[in-house]
């Protein structure tokens, strides 16, 4: 039951960040719903390899590098839904950032 819940919450994250960040288009609640499915799949399996492999670097970045493969797990999501785009890295790069925060304040009320 709460993994629906938090899927619910990352899909209202999705489609709150696809109205306020430019550049960010998602085409229907369905869509948003599978582009939830997919970031949470990316992010559990494909991101720790990516957060391993890029060690290095991001130790030179000073962590900012984390933003980069984040970026680019979004873009991977993006290439592998339909109705779900994002125009550029700032946009992705915001998108980001929307969907954290309201996946928080979200996530708050369900603890």
């Amino acid at each position: 039951m709460k993994l629906l819940l938090r899927l619910v919450i990352s899909t209202l994250a999705i489609l709150a960040a696809g109205y306020f960040v430019p550049g960010v288009v998602v085409s229907s609640v369905g869509s948003a719903f599978v582009a939830a499915i997919v970031l949470g799949i990316l992010n559990t399996f494909l991101k720790p390899i990516l957060q391993i492999l890029a060690l290095p670097i991001t130790i030179l970045t000073l962590g900012l590098f984390y933003f980069v493969i984040n970026v680019l797990v979004i873009y991977l999501a993006t290439y592998l839904v339909d109705g779900f785009a994002i125009s550029n890295f700032i946009s992705a790069l915001l998108f980001s950032l929307v969907v954290s925060v309201v996946s928080a304040i979200l996530g708050m009320f369900l603890d």
